[in-house]
């Protein structure tokens, strides 16, 4: 079995566009979108369509990440990030938000030996493989999974970094992300994970994309749009 894995698109249709590419190239025969699907200023609504054209043409499982569930909520004068809020819920179309902050923490698939989720299975804000600015120990990541029931593989997002690790019978791996690298490399990442059963071997695909187009669009619509587009072009968050 040959699932492709992706997520933390982050509102980059530019970016979404040549994953889709590569991923199809591939012909995976299961799909998952580990969250953070809007939450970015490279044509959000763009993101949003092709995401779900994703989700139409080949059934794409999908989970929450924590931007999404940021859209979900009611915005007050004390709400955080509230102007890149008002700015995504005035470009997306209606419904948009509600829909990515109602989807679950997590999936499984291939008969539930792969578990999904975006940051741990019981929490989209939870890192499952960070600790502070390192990375955390075993013992650490297995107290976060908690019961994994018949997984061998957990997949999940929200670092931005690609990671991979055999914690006992467990294959732990982080997608990295197709938007807002955070490496210094502004490559579009997702994941091909391919096998049956106990044995699964992972694949970590970087694509390049136009980046300047997409961080020009950023920079001449996005809230914050000059900050969105030089993460875009240095592939780094500072």
């Amino acid at each position: 079995m040959r699932i492709a894995v992706f997520g933390d698109v982050h509102g980059n249709r530019f970016a979404l566009e040549a994953v889709l590419k590569d991923m199809e190239a591939q012909q995976p025969d299961a799909w998952v979108n580990l969250g953070d699907q809007l939450f970015g200023g490279a044509d959000p609504a763009g993101a949003w369509a092709l995401q779900q054209k994703i989700k139409a043409k080949y059934g794409a499982a999908e989970v929450r990440g924590n931007t999404d569930e940021r859209l979900g909520e009611e915005l007050t004068l004390e709400t955080k990030k509230r102007e890149m809020l008002e700015w995504l819920h005035s470009f997306l179309p209606d419904g948009a938000g509600k829909y990515v902050a109602e989807l679950p923490t997590s999936t499984t698939l291939a008969g539930g030996k792969v578990l999904a989720a975006h940051g741990s299975p019981s929490s989209a804000w939870e890192y499952l493989l960070r600790d502070g600015k390192s990375w955390a120990r075993d013992e650490l990541v297995l107290e976060r999974l908690g019961d994994v029931g018949e997984a061998r593989v957990v997949i999940v997002g929200h670092s931005h970094l690609e990671h991979v690790r055999q914690i006992g019978h467990l294959t732990v791996v982080n997608c990295g992300a197709v938007s807002r690298q955070k490496d210094g490399s502004p490559l579009a990442r997702w994941v091909l994970l391919e096998g049956e059963g106990d044995v699964w071997n992972v694949t970590f695909r970087r694509v390049p994309y136009d980046v300047e187009a997409a961080a020009q669009w950023a920079a001449a619509h996005a809230h914050d749009g000059e900050k969105e587009a030089r993460q875009l072009r240095t592939g780094q968050d500072r």
